[in-house]
């Protein structure tokens, strides 16, 4: 009897140990928010240098800073690295008051690094997406550590905006190094720094990237120990993982909302995408050049038949880049669905002289089955009126390295699916249509030159007086719906879905993945 009690005794201070260490495995385990944050229209897989990044930015911002940010309702820029800015009534000069930080080495962010950071931007050795951005910079002046003048040779309205995409760089870690060394360097992927509240550990390649909390954030430590981006092929892997309870966040397509919206395990996210989808054509091709042909386009696709049945009527139909009711003015051509008009327009400009029935390179990265199926829509539409498309679909780095490739093959992409933003500042579609903005220098990929959209663009850039700022974007919106350098589409309803299991998290349906101040310093994970 003795024996056995003892043993009971030793058994039971065995379960209690065993199960305080537990305990104790438990409490120091990291608290990690795993994530698909480049899943998506809105993502850039890949990407690690902020300077080239045209989409991406809800990641980027969880490690790197820009000095004004959108609030998370898109209404507002207000600061980030920036405590407090101020403009001048011709908006040539923005000063910023800048916060008390420090880089993730340690070393002091300071006045020098804004300076540094725009003279980047600027230089179109490094890659950047910058340069035509901000041309309007004449000079950078920094007269304390905590204080950073920017001048510009001329007013920019879309220039604050401009700088909630443009994420300050170290100057200590990277002068060093060339501009054009900085282009393809390996330190963006590999040994980063940033100001914002995680750090980064490091990247397998393809798998994921994993940060780690910077203790000494100026914000204050992150809930989270951990925050990581795992990398998916398609939105469909995506979420099966978020399934599974390997992730805690991903976008989702419409069709999978359905699966979440009564399921208390999740929070579904729905939102304006404030992008707009676009056929955009060449004008480096003789295809597009007689606006009939283009007009021929138009009038071919049923857009409104395929925001019923593919997106569920979660769209708006785009007549110009906007569909932001202040920003479209009355009198625009509704384009609407009519295959013998398009027929008509089509033999009116000698298609079949031009192209007749030869297949087209129709380029784009929209890999998710309803970009599939939407662009197996729009092909038929168009075959029917006797233009012979041919969908290449591919993934995002190679479609930025075929239409940004120093001598481009244009014959490559006569024909782009893509998007742009067209909001929340409609200075954003600046940088696809005006002709200032053809590469390198800009993004206007399509080589677009368009005398009256340039200059409406310019007159709504120069524009100082807010009250009339939506009047200079509503020529802009007369001056795409006449010339079509576009054939516009629609503007599409975005979702996301998170675990029930994440608090304080802030996903926004944005533009290219924000960007916007979502604190991730304050993102929390329950066990």
């Amino acid at each position: 009897m003795q024996l056995k009690a003892l043993t009971r005794t030793i058994s039971v201070a065995a379960f209690l140990g065993a199960t305080a260490l537990t305990t104790a495995v438990a409490a120091q385990e990291p608290k990690t928010v795993t994530g698909g944050f480049d899943v998506g229209p809105g993502g850039f897989q890949g990407n690690f240098n902020p300077l080239a990044a045209t989409g991406g930015f809800t990641w980027l911002n969880v490690y790197f800073e820009p000095l004004v940010n959108y609030n998370a309702d898109l209404t507002a820029i207000e600061g980030a690295l920036a405590t407090e800015y101020s403009v001048n009534t011709d908006k040539t000069e923005y000063t910023f008051k800048l916060a008390k930080e420090t880089w993730h080495d340690g070393k002091p962010f300071t006045s020098k690094d804004v300076k540094f950071t725009v003279d980047l931007a600027k230089n179109g050795e490094t890659g950047t997406v910058f340069a035509a951005r901000v041309n309007a910079v004449s000079s950078v002046e920094t007269p304390n550590e905590r204080t950073a003048i920017i001048k510009l040779s001329r007013p920019d309205a879309g220039f604050l905006a401009t700088l909630t995409k443009l994420m300050i760089l170290p100057e200590h870690a990277l002068s060093g190094t060339t501009p054009k060394e900085l282009a393809t360097s390996t330190w963006w992927a590999t040994k980063p720094i940033g100001t914002g509240p995680f750090k980064f550990k490091q990247y397998v390649t393809d798998q994921y990237v994993e940060l780690v909390a910077d203790d000494d954030y100026r914000l204050g430590r992150p809930k989270a120990d951990r925050v990581i981006n795992r990398y998916f092929k398609n939105t469909a892997a995506a979420v099966a993982a978020l399934r599974a309870g390997e992730i805690q966040f991903t976008y989702v397509e419409p069709d999978d909302v359905s699966a979440f919206k009564d399921n208390k395990g999740f929070h579904v996210i729905e939102g304006q995408s404030f992008v707009v989808n676009y056929l955009g054509f060449n004008q480096q091709v003789p295809l597009w050049k007689d606006v009939r042909v283009r007009q021929a386009v138009m009038h071919a696709i049923d857009r409104q038949a395929i925001i019923d049945s593919l997106y569920g009527g979660a769209a708006t139909v785009a007549n110009c880049g906007y569909v932001a009711k202040q920003l479209v003015p009355e009198g625009l051509s509704p384009y609407q669905y009519d295959p013998a008009k398009a027929k008509s327009l089509l033999a009116e400009a000698g298609w079949d002289k031009i192209n007749g029935n030869k297949p087209i390179t129709w380029l784009t990265y929209y890999n998710t089955p309803q970009a599939a199926n939407v662009m197996a829509a729009v092909q038929a539409m168009l075959a029917q009126v006797g233009i012979n498309v041919v969908p290449r679909v591919v993934d995002t780095p190679t479609y930025n390295g075929i239409i940004y490739a120093g001598n481009p093959d244009f014959t490559q992409f006569p024909l782009v699916y893509a998007g742009l933003q067209n909001g929340p500042d409609p200075s954003g579609l600046n940088i696809g249509l005006n002709a200032a903005q053809k590469p390198p220098a800009g993004a206007n990929f399509l080589r677009i030159d368009m005398p009256e959209l340039t200059k409406a663009f310019d007159t709504a850039l120069a524009e100082t007086n807010p009250q009339q700022l939506n009047a200079r974007y509503q020529d802009v919106c007369k001056a795409m719906n006449a010339n079509l350098p576009w054939a516009t589409m629609w503007v599409a309803n975005r979702y996301g879905v998170a675990s029930a299991k994440l608090k304080d998290f802030v996903w926004v349906p944005a533009p290219a993945g924000g960007p916007y101040n979502a604190h991730p310093e304050k993102w929390s994970i329950e066990k």
